[in-house]
């Protein structure tokens, strides 16, 4: 919990349920449609929610994450039930950093999530959000969170020459998060 606000989740029992009408499934909703093997990219580890939800909508997903915090992915791994089994790769890195060196190694992902800009300012989260953009395969989708819609607005404005089909959701009336959803064409 960060500023009264819960970061991540964990239900040993295995009945995710209660996440599903929360900020973690809709953020993973437009990764739907996605390839049967897809490569996926979280930037930004926590507890490993999103990990988990997205080992049970895409069993066979290939998951790289960026957590730049050893001490966070210890406790994912001790705390929060992520194991590392076949298909994920955790690196540990600064984000801006690990997003030019997997450009350098051309690797390309299908859904991309980030989940660390929320609050940065926004000059910072418009660089990270158009690095990301430029790991995306064709008909890739990139979901960026951000906690006010100007910030939002923002980001989908610079991304928009990379990537044309940009839309602003908001999880709920109750809680700022705005997420920033946006699609690669095919060539």
């Amino acid at each position: 919990m960060i500023g009264g606000e819960i970061q991540s989740v964990y239900f040993p029992s295995g009945d995710w349920a209660p996440a599903a009408r929360e900020y973690w499934a809709r953020a993973l909703a437009p990764a739907r449609g996605l390839p049967r093997r897809p490569r996926v990219l979280l930037v930004g580890l926590g507890g490993g929610t999103q990990i988990h939800l997205l080992r049970r909508a895409l069993e066979r997903a290939r998951i790289t994450v960026v957590e730049h915090d050893p001490l966070v992915i210890r406790i994912a791994r001790d705390w929060f039930g992520l194991a590392a089994p076949d298909g994920l790769e955790i690196l540990c890195a600064d984000a801006a950093a690990a997003v030019r060196r997997l450009r350098l190694g051309r690797r390309r992902f299908d859904f991309i999530m980030d989940d660390i800009s929320y609050a940065a300012p926004p000059a910072d989260a418009i660089g990270l959000a158009r690095g990301l953009a430029r790991l995306l395969a064709p008909r890739g989708t990139i979901v960026l969170n951000q906690h006010q819609r100007p910030a939002a607005q923002a980001v989908a404005e610079a991304v928009t020459d990379l990537l044309p089909s940009v839309r602003l959701e908001r999880v709920r009336r109750s809680v700022e998060n705005v997420l920033v959803v946006a699609r690669r064409r095919a060539r």
